[in-house]
């Protein structure tokens, strides 16, 4: 996927401890790649549409909670952990961020909430996931956050 690679290596590089960074790359370039059709502009922009979810409901930390307060707790700390995640569904993801934010993640990616919707539910976990790979929110998260979304928006992916 080229330079969306370096960005997801980048980031790998300032979190990965003792965990598989190269596993945990290839799984979410392969989410991203599927999303996207094989389209690095497309998955790049499935990427900057996702980070920037979780940087507009309070990071890493935000989104966890969101997901716990509805009901979701072994879900949310699936992804963390250092173990498989569990999966959830786009009619999960509408519930925990709502009608307005999906219509506006729809809008950003042109598909239908339902649509959009159910790549957000494949996407979220493993990119939570990748953001956490010694089982815990870095202290960082938010910057890390921050710094994707400028190389994404910089033209990097």
């Amino acid at each position: 996927m080229g330079a969306l690679d370096g960005i997801l290596a980048n980031l790998l590089g300032g979190t990965a401890g003792s965990v598989g960074p190269q596993s945990s790359q290839s799984s979410l370039a392969s989410i991203l790649g599927s999303l996207g059709g094989g389209n690095q502009s497309q998955s790049a922009n499935l990427l900057t549409v996702a980070m920037s979810m979780l940087q507009q409901n309070g990071g890493l930390s935000g989104v966890l909670d969101m997901f716990r307060q509805n009901g979701m707790a072994q879900h949310a700390d699936s992804w963390v952990s250092t173990g498989a995640n569990m999966p959830i569904s786009g009619d999960q993801v509408q519930q925990v961020f709502g009608d307005q934010s999906m219509a506006r993640v729809a809008s950003q990616l042109g598909q239908s909430q339902g649509q959009a919707g159910s790549m957000m539910a494949q996407l979220l976990p493993e990119l939570i996931n990748h953001l956490t790979p010694q089982g815990q929110v870095p202290q960082n998260h938010q910057d890390l956050i921050s710094k994707a979304l400028g190389m994404l928006r910089s033209g990097m992916a």
